[in-house]
Formats: C-alpha cells, sequence, structure tokens
C-alpha cells in the first residue's frame, strides 16, 4: 500500500523523539496512558519536533515572566516611583491574570483553533512587554503586567495541545511532554539569574523588552511550522462560564497574594478568599445545567485527569516557593549579590531538565504512576536536606547538592502528571485539559508560596538577623517536604495503574 501522509508523520516524530513509536509495542509500552483521539485539523504538521520546539520557547517566556522582574524590583521602584505594595503588583498582577484567564484559553484553543490562540496569545504577550518595557508610570507598568498574563493566559494551554496533536502517542509524546516540561521549568528557575543579567549589564527595562526579539522569533516559527487543529465544530463559547471561572480564579489568587501583606485572618484577604470560592462553586452549578459547557464536568470522572490535576497543585505549592527561599537565602544569609544568587541555582536549573527528560524513558519501564510517586519521594528528600540549613551553610551542602536533589525530583514527577492529564480526554477535550493542568500548578505555586510565607514569618517572628531568618526559611522547607511525602502516598493509592498487557495466544495449525 502506498505511503499515507498520516504513516510520514509518524515515521518523522519516531526519527525526531529517536524512538519507536510507530510500533504497536510502543504505544502500548504503558498501558495506563492509552493513545488519544486525533484531533482534526487542516493539515498535519511534517516535522513534529518543530512543533515542540516552538510550543516548548513559548511556555519557557510565560514561565520566566513569573519570576525575571524579581531582581529587577528596586531599580522599577527608583525608576517609576513606586510603592513598597506597587512593587508586590508588579510580580502579582502577572500571576492573578495568568491563573484567572488559563480555563477560559484552554477552551478557546478548542473552539477556534489552536494555532490562532497560540498566535494571538504570544502577540498580546509581546505587545504587552513593549509596553512594558517603556513605560513611564508605574501604572503604566502594571497595566502592561497585566496584559502580559493575559496573553499568557491565552498562549500556555496551546503550547501543550499543540505537542500532543502533533506527536502520535506512545513513547515519542512522553519525550516531547517531557520536553516540554523540562523548558517550562526551567523558565522559572532561570528567572533571577536572567533577570540579575539583563539588570547588570543593560536595564530592567529589557527584563521585560527581551521579550520582543524572542517572541517574534518564536511567532515566525509559529507561522511556518504550526498547523491549525480546531474541535469546535460550531460550538460556542459558554460565556456565563467563562466569566464565573475567570472571576473566581483571579479573585481567589487576588486573595492568595494579600496574605503576604495583610496575613491569613485579615478582611483585605478573607473576602476575596471567600468571594472566590463562592464564584467558583457558583460556576460548578451553571455548568452542571449548562447544554455546551466551558468545562465539561464529566471530565473530572476520568480518575487519571482528577488525581493529576490534585496532585500537580500539590507538587507545585512546593516548587514555586523553592525558588523564592532558595534566592532569599542566598541573598540575605549568605550575602550572595543578585547575579551571583542567580548562577548559584543554576545547577538546580539543569537538574530540573535532567529529571524532565528522564521521565519519558522510565515510563515505558515503571508506568505513570511509579515514576511520579519516585520523583515525589526524591523531591521530598531534597526539601528535607535543605530543612537542615544554616546561617553559615557552604554552596555545596546548603544550596547545590539539595536544590539538585529538590528539582531532579520535582521535573521527574511532574512530567507523568501531565502526560496522564492529557492523554486520557477527547481530542475536543485537549485544550481544556492542557488549560486545567496549568492551572492547576500555577494555583498551587500561589497557594503554596502565601501558606509557606506565612510559616517562615511566624518562625521568624519578625527578626532580621541571618539566625532568625534562616529558621524561618527551614521551617518552610520543612512544611514543603511534609506535603511531598504525603503526595507521594496520594499519587500511590490514586494514579491510574498501569493495565497488564494481554499476553497473545501463540499461533499453531488448528486442531480438529
Amino acid at each position: 500500500m502506498p505511503r499515507t501522509d498520516s504513516d510520514s508523520d509518524a515515521a518523522s516524530a519516531s526519527a525526531a523523539f529517536g524512538s519507536d513509536s510507530a510500533s504497536p509495542a510502543a504505544e502500548t509500552a504503558d498501558p495506563s496512558i492509552p493513545p488519544s483521539s486525533p484531533s482534526s485539523s487542516s493539515s498535519s504538521p511534517r516535522r513534529p519536533w518543530l512543533v515542540v520546539l516552538v510550543a516548548s520557547a513559548a511556555q519557557f517566556l510565560v514561565v520566566l515572566d513569573v519570576s525575571v522582574v524579581n531582581v529587577a524590583l528596586p531599580s522599577m521602584r527608583e525608576a517609576l516611583g513606586l510603592t513598597a505594595s506597587g512593587l508586590q503588583w508588579v510580580v502579582n498582577v502577572y500571576s492573578i491574570a495568568f491563573a484567572g484567564f488559563m480555563l477560559l484559553g484552554g477552551r478557546a484553543a478548542d473552539l477556534f483553533g489552536r494555532k490562532r490562540m497560540f498566535v494571538v496569545g504570544l502577540s498580546l504577550f509581546t505587545l504587552a512587554s513593549v509596553a512594558g518595557g517603556l513605560a513611564q508610570e508605574g501604572w503604566q507598568l502594571l497595566a502592561a503586567r497585566a496584559v502580559q498574563g493575559l496573553g499568557a493566559a491565552v498562549l500556555s494551554p496551546s503550547t501543550l495541545t499543540l505537542i500532543t496533536a502533533a506527536v502520535p502517542a506512545g513513547p515519542a509524546r512522553g519525550r516531547a511532554v517531557g520536553t516540554w516540561t523540562a523548558v517550562g521549568a526551567a523558565g522559572g528557575a532561570a528567572g533571577g539569574f536572567v533577570g540579575g543579567v539583563l539588570v547588570d549589564l543593560l536595564s530592567w527595562r529589557w527584563v521585560l523588552l527581551i521579550n520582543v526579539p524572542v517572541g517574534a522569533v518564536v511567532l515566525a516559527g509559529a507561522f511556518w511550522w504550526l498547523s491549525e487543529s480546531r474541535v469546535g465544530g460550531g460550538r460556542r463559547l459558554d460565556l456565563p462560564g467563562a466569566v464565573l471561572v475567570t472571576a473566581g480564579l483571579a479573585t481567589l489568587a487576588y486573595g492568595i497574594v494579600q496574605t503576604e501583606e495583610s496575613g491569613w485572618t485579615s478582611a483585605a484577604t478573607l473576602v476575596p478568599l471567600v468571594a472566590g470560592l463562592l464564584l467558583l462553586a457558583a460556576f460548578v452549578a451553571v455548568e452542571a445545567r449548562a447544554a455546551e459547557p466551558l468545562m465539561p464536568l464529566r471530565i473530572f470522572r476520568t480518575r487519571a485527569v482528577s488525581a493529576a490535576n490534585v496532585t500537580m497543585l500539590l507538587c507545585g505549592s512546593t516548587s514555586f516557593a523553592m525558588w523564592f527561599f532558595m534566592t532569599l537565602y542566598a541573598q540575605n544569609v549568605l550575602g550572595y549579590e543578585p547575579l551571583a544568587a542567580g548562577l548559584a541555582l543554576v545547577p538546580s536549573s539543569a537538574s530540573v531538565i535532567a529529571g524532565s527528560k528522564l521521565a519519558p524513558r522510565l515510563l515505558p519501564r515503571l508506568g505513570a504512576r511509579r515514576v511520579a510517586v519516585l520523583g515525589a519521594l526524591v523531591a521530598a528528600a531534597g526539601f528535607a536536606w535543605q530543612s537542615t540549613m544554616t546561617a553559615g551553610g557552604s554552596y555545596l551542602t546548603a544550596i547545590l547538592l539539595p536544590g539538585v536533589l529538590m528539582m531532579f525530583g520535582i521535573g521527574l514527577g511532574s512530567t507523568p502528571l501531565a502526560v496522564l492529564a492529557t492523554t486520557q480526554v477527547s481530542a475536543s477535550e485537549a485544550g481544556l485539559a492542557s488549560g486545567l493542568i496549568n492551572t492547576s500548578r500555577t494555583m498551587g505555586g500561589a497557594l503554596g508560596l502565601a501558606v509557606l510565607s506565612t510559616v517562615a514569618a511566624s518562625v521568624t517572628a519578625g527578626g532580621t538577623d541571618p539566625e532568625a531568618l534562616t529558621s524561618g526559611y527551614a521551617a518552610a522547607f520543612r512544611v514543603a517536604a511534609g506535603v511531598l511525602a504525603a503526595t507521594a502516598v496520594v499519587m500511590a493509592v490514586w494514579l491510574p495503574k498501569p493495565v497488564p498487557k494481554p499476553v497473545p495466544k501463540p499461533s499453531g495449525p488448528a486442531t480438529r
């Protein structure tokens, strides 16, 4: 028979990722991860590795911008006259918009086209970066950061959906998702280093302006190498659901970030937290009755989707806080300059990439559940080691080795969760599943950072000397280690077990 385009695509994907994914045996290596339904697309991508490259580069950008501005905040305050509260919102307004609009972005990708929403989101993100880099007033910078977050929320779900649509199910897809996970995690890890280099060599404005040339290159790659796919079939966007979930997530995220300034018991924190939960409850009620819901609640009946999202939220609650406290420890206790602190965490950045790239190789042998549990336990060991830090700690034992262990475990555990969350849904809900797992990670990070910051502050009790600060940071790492150990138990109990492959019956001559 003549080769078809789909045969060619599967073969090129196999070659690109160095696997035998085209063979039936490879595709069922971990039967707990069945092949998802193919997306309907106008044309199949002929070079899946280029799709992975473009999508991963975009994911790197949006995750990088969560933390890259941290080291530039003092320069921003001096140039724009921002208050201490205003500086906090330079970081938080991006995270709130990012988390609040991500489910909407994922569903819009399904209905209006994954490539189209990728281009719209990246264009919005890049233009907002120009506005932020040229801002002359504090409010202009905050508005630009909010629009950046909106663009990131539209863009991020499309990145994972485009990859799963381009790469055939099996080990090749596992490697592709591992690459996406690794690059995204590296974006969060590299924020301090990249920001320090740009501020030291250029100015704070380049922390935002650097997105412009990179965004332009990624946009060019999107136009050349991405193929359009959509599964909307004329369906309409559920506007009441979109308004409720976006308002609920944004309000909840606002309440979470308020805890850093006002504490957990103040009205400034409790009112938005309660309002956000009520809005989300109303969203669930509306979705249960909607003819064409934004988020069909049946998606949570799939064990892999529910378990993967809950455990991703728990893992995210520790990983975001790790970079925050390690940077503070390096600068406030050990006396590192911002650039030196960023360089000190480079090995940790490399280890999260290594863990994310190793995970797909282990999936066929161990299954997604065992790899996820192993990653959580390795990360828990690293957090427990980090909790033994002292005010006079050495780089080797107080930053390098525990940091590598923590991030290697997080990378190892996150990849199977992303695979499970996105491969056991229909093609019509792939964007939603991608937006959901990204929302779980982002909201988990915001919640975890708020909780662990409160833990550190309660132990520090207002002290500013190195010993007091170290005690607070160590307490946060101890709590995080406990959370990850508990997460490993939840994974072991809740994540689906691999289904044993059927043993083929031996073929032989028919007997009478």
